[in-house]
């Protein structure tokens, strides 16, 4: 699988639409045998559907599950179908993910905190146990678990508490689970965490990277997890500023990286201006 997912049954959450839908043409485009598409958008689903069965001319299987993963029932229940229709995926694309950009007393528990933490946090591990025990009983076959976190989980920010915190979630789960596998032995089994920053999408529309870091493309971010993935790359931290605050939160004081963060690189006020969606 280091080169291409030809032949591979492949998972993707939130696929209806941007980056989701992007990673699932990548499949089409490679010859994967079959594409698994989760959504909650029934209709937006249909449409992608419909478009990548005709791009794959029949290479490719697309099969779509309308699934709403803040519903964790649901996933296990969508999980068997997928087992008994189509077989365990090879590769599962952790991608669907939401964030409020409001101050934490500004969150709603029930509309708001407790979504978040569902999609962004619990769902990804869920739906990694429901497959997860198939890819290490193979053995043998090349299987990847591509979990898509943010950067944002790497560092305090204002507006985005919560979210900061579901994404904190997923970083530590999914590296944890990374070393877990390659303790046991279960190295045909590969974890890629993902910390992008700001992704020009409309999901984060009105929010400012912080200085030296733009809004990058959704093709440029897709193109370098893919890559990422393929290869078995654990984390890929998205763009270089990423890891640059990572080094300096850890050697300066808190007061220090708190004027760094917030008066030099503007992380701090990053999301005054968001109007994004949900």
């Amino acid at each position: 699988m280091s080169q291409t997912v030809a032949g591979a049954r492949v998972l993707i959450t939130g696929a209806a639409m941007g980056m989701g839908r992007l990673y699932a043409e990548r499949c089409v485009t490679e010859g994967a045998k079959t594409v698994i598409l989760w959504d909650r958008d029934g209709a937006a689903l249909a449409a992608t559907t419909a478009i990548l069965t005709e791009r794959s001319r029949g290479r490719t299987q697309v099969v779509p599950y309308v699934v709403d993963i803040a519903d964790l029932g649901a996933i296990a229940q969508t999980a068997q179908r997928v087992r008994t229709e189509i077989g365990d995926p090879d590769v599962v694309i952790n991608n669907a993910g939401i964030v409020r950009g409001k101050y934490f007393w500004e969150h709603d528990n029930g509309a708001d905190t407790r979504p978040t933490m569902q999609i962004n946090a619990l769902a990804p591990m869920y739906i990694a146990r429901e497959f997860l025990p198939a890819m290490i009983a193979s053995g043998y076959r090349e299987s990847r678990i591509v979990n898509i976190a943010s950067a944002a989980g790497t560092l305090s920010n204002p507006r985005m508490s919560v979210y900061v915190a579901s994404k904190a979630a997923l970083i530590g789960w999914s590296d944890s689970l990374r070393l877990e596998l390659v303790q046991q032995g279960h190295g045909h089994v590969k974890v890629t965490t993902v910390c992008p920053s700001y992704i020009d999408t409309g999901m984060f529309e009105g929010a400012r990277g912080p200085l030296l870091t733009p809004l990058m493309t959704p093709e440029y971010v897709v193109d370098r997890v893919w890559r990422a993935m393929l290869c078995g790359k654990p984390q890929l931290l998205l763009p270089w500023t990423v890891s640059l605050s990572k080094v300096l939160r850890g050697v300066l004081p808190l007061a220090a990286w708190d004027a760094v963060a917030g008066r030099v690189f503007g992380v701090y006020r990053s999301m005054d201006r968001w109007v994004g969606r949900g």
